[in-house]
């Protein structure tokens, strides 16, 4: 057990120092916490080496586990949804933290929640030690936490951002959801044409030349494309994986990743949802923004970083430099010609009526509307046009199978 000397603030609001004897340095905030105390600095007594050993390899451990792991956006959601049932509660932001510090999920956030409770109790801002973990928790969250630090309403901003993520995650939901069944479907049909291919068809073949029949040109093409799946279906297969590794790795880089969301803009199923989901993202997240007090061109800023097509961040970008009295958003967009006029019109509206945030608003309720009937066609249009497919297929197996059969039968009965 090791010492440790603490600097808090009691509950009267006097500064108090002294020593506490724990495990570690968590357990000495959990006791200083316990006696009603706000730490302010907690540092190990140099007196006991093994300890401070032991705590300098868990340092170096504990630093290296937050740059490799980050929350998924459902499980920021519910830390968000948890804080802010906790704070508007009553209790502080600190109390908070530790009793959500306390549940041991075995996930990432484990960690990252008790380094932002750390962070608290030494008197940093919640803005300050969420800004701590950049893959976590995004510019705007940050930025928004802030603003609610600074009003003085935190709940209430909270509240926006579960709002927010809630959005997110539903509209990531719903796509997942809309590709699931047509990649069912290609998976077992993938799976089903390498069995026929590589050990029912090359039976059929055996049998068929033992007879010496002449076979119709659609065997010897299945028999043909048989043999080439038998003997270089591997390589085939591992030329593929490797292409797509190659691609994947392509995309990463901003020429392949430009390239590739430009394409995804052209793509006639893609581009609705592609569209659909960036426009109702910005139009949500600047309205939030706007609505708490954000500068334009800082929240125009926010936006930029949060949008995933950087054709359209671009464009963002490319607006806000054009934004000059920080007042019209609309004719800036407009200029670029890549958003809607819809939007850049309700905007313009918006913003001679000064209601900018409720034109949003509407923006962001009728893309996500649109999102989910493009969600519906992809899912509508997909699922028969892999059916048809693997219909093709499956039916040129059974026909060139039985064609043969044919002529091998009409053969016996000359």
């Amino acid at each position: 057990m090791a010492t440790f000397t603490y600097a808090a603030r009691s509950r009267s609001g006097e500064k108090v120092e002294g020593t506490v004897e724990a495990d570690d340095r968590r357990l000495a905030l959990v006791e200083l916490e316990r006696m009603g105390h706000v730490p302010i600095s907690v540092q190990e007594s140099s007196g006991s080496s093994k300890s401070k050993e032991k705590t300098g390899k868990q340092g170096v451990h504990f630093s290296f586990h937050f740059r490799a792991r980050r929350m998924s956006m459902a499980d920021v959601l519910i830390f968000t949804t948890e804080l802010n049932d906790l704070l508007s509660s009553g209790m502080q932001v600190g109390s908070a933290l530790m009793t959500l510090s306390k549940r041991e999920t075995g996930k990432a956030g484990d960690d990252i929640i008790a380094s932002i409770r750390d962070e608290i109790m030494q008197g940093a801002s919640l803005s300050d030690a969420l800004a701590q973990h950049p893959r976590t928790f995004s510019k705007l969250y940050v930025s928004m936490i802030c603003a609610g630090e600074a009003i003085g309403a935190l709940p209430e901003i909270m509240i926006r951002l579960v709002e927010h993520y809630e959005k997110m995650v539903e509209t990531r939901e719903k796509v997942i959801a809309a590709l699931v069944y047509p990649a069912i479907i290609a998976g077992c049909g993938v799976g089903t044409l390498a069995f026929v291919m590589g050990w029912l068809v090359p039976r059929f073949e055996e049998v068929f030349k033992s007879l010496g029949s002449t076979l119709p040109l659609p065997t010897q093409i299945l028999f043909g494309l048989s043999k080439m799946t038998t003997r270089y279906g591997l390589f085939v297969a591992a030329a593929l994986v490797v292409a797509i590794a190659l691609a994947c790795r392509a995309i990463k880089t901003e020429r392949g990743r430009t390239w590739w969301h430009g394409a995804k803009l052209r793509m006639p199923l893609v581009r609705g949802i592609v569209e659909a989901s960036a426009y109702s993202q910005f139009a949500r997240t600047l309205s939030i923004l706007l609505s708490n007090g954000v500068h334009v061109l800082e929240a125009l800023g926010i936006v930029e970083k949060t949008i995933s097509n950087v054709v359209i961040s671009r464009e963002i970008a490319n607006a806000r430099d054009r934004v000059t009295d920080g007042a019209t958003i609309s004719a800036p967009l407009a200029a670029g010609k890549v958003f809607p006029p819809m939007i850049t019109d309700m905007m313009a509206v918006g913003e001679q009526t000064g209601d900018r945030a409720k034109s949003l608003d509407h923006i962001a309720k009728r893309y996500e509307m649109q999102l989910d009937r493009n969600v519906k066609i992809l899912t509508s249009i997909l699922e028969p046009i892999m059916i048809f497919v693997m219909a093709v297929l499956v039916g040129f197996v059974a026909l060139s199978i039985l064609l043969a059969v044919m002529d091998l039968t009409n053969g016996l009965q000359i």
